[in-house]
């Protein structure tokens, strides 16, 4: 990610900066920027569809629309640690241009606004070519935490988006 710093009335140099929601998969932290994501809610209840791939939990009723529901810790097969059970999970609901879809997270996602220059781009051979060449925007470093940043948009192969639609 080039860092663009934009200069301010006094002519001092401001550095851009990036506001993201950040949630656990996992034991680990990613953040995606609030953007891309339209809200956030409690889960509501998930009725399950036939003939969807596992990490799709099924659709839901949000503010009137049926959304698909997906699990991203099954979608990137992360463990989560024994032990870790909250009463509710919450839904962060994305809209892309063709459709619109919830991701589930286990505890209250946190807002944090970090500048463009601590998020450093992921080396190429993290990326997974299985789920998509960059989802994966890059790693941000706050403090001692390392945020794995995603792109929403691009967690979905295009297959995928097609059969959503459908």
């Amino acid at each position: 990610m080039e860092s663009q710093n934009i200069r301010d009335k006094k002519d001092k140099v401001v550095e851009e900066k990036v506001h993201l929601i950040v949630f656990k998969l996992g034991s680990e932290e990613y953040g995606v920027r609030i953007d891309q994501v339209k809200e956030v809610t409690i889960t509501p209840e998930i009725t399950r569809m036939p003939k969807t791939p596992p990490f799709i939990k099924g659709v839901s009723n949000i503010r009137g629309d049926i959304i698909a529901i997906m699990n991203l810790e099954e979608r990137f097969h992360i463990e989560r640690p024994s032990g870790s059970t909250s009463p509710h999970t919450y839904t962060l609901v994305m809209e892309a241009k063709d459709y619109t879809m919830g991701f589930i997270v286990h505890e209250v996602p946190q807002s944090l606004t970090l500048p463009v220059s601590s998020i450093d781009k992921a080396p190429s051979f993290i990326q997974d070519i299985s789920i998509n060449e960059n989802f994966i925007e890059g790693i941000g470093k706050h403090e001692d935490r390392l945020i794995i940043v995603l792109d929403m948009y691009k967690i979905l192969t295009s297959e995928e988006v097609l059969q959503l639609k459908s």
